[in-house]
C-alpha cells in the first residue's frame, strides 16, 4: 500500500468520524426539540460512545492477553 493510499485512508477515517459526531449532535438536538422539557435535576446525561477510545482499550486488552499467554518470549 502506497503512502498516498495510506494518507487517503486516514483522511477518510477522520472525515467519517467527524461526520458521525455531527450526525449524533444533530440527532440529540432534534430529540431535545421534539421532547417536552424535563426539569434539569431529573435529566441524566446519555453515555457518550467514543470509537477511538474503545479501539485503544481493545488493543491494550489484546496485548495484555498475548503477554499473559506468553506469546512474546525473550530471545
Amino acid at each position: 500500500m502506497g503512502n498516498a493510499q495510506k494518507s487517503a485512508a486516514a483522511i477518510a477515517a477522520v472525515l467519517q468520524y467527524i461526520k458521525t459526531e455531527e450526525e449524533a449532535i444533530a440527532m440529540q438536538v432534534a430529540l431535545q426539540a421534539a421532547s417536552p422539557q424535563m426539569p434539569m435535576f431529573a435529566r441524566q446525561p446519555a453515555p457518550v460512545f467514543k470509537p477511538w477510545g474503545v479501539s485503544g482499550r481493545q488493543a491494550q486488552m489484546q496485548m495484555r492477553n498475548l503477554m499473559q499467554l506468553r506469546t512474546f518470549r525473550k530471545l
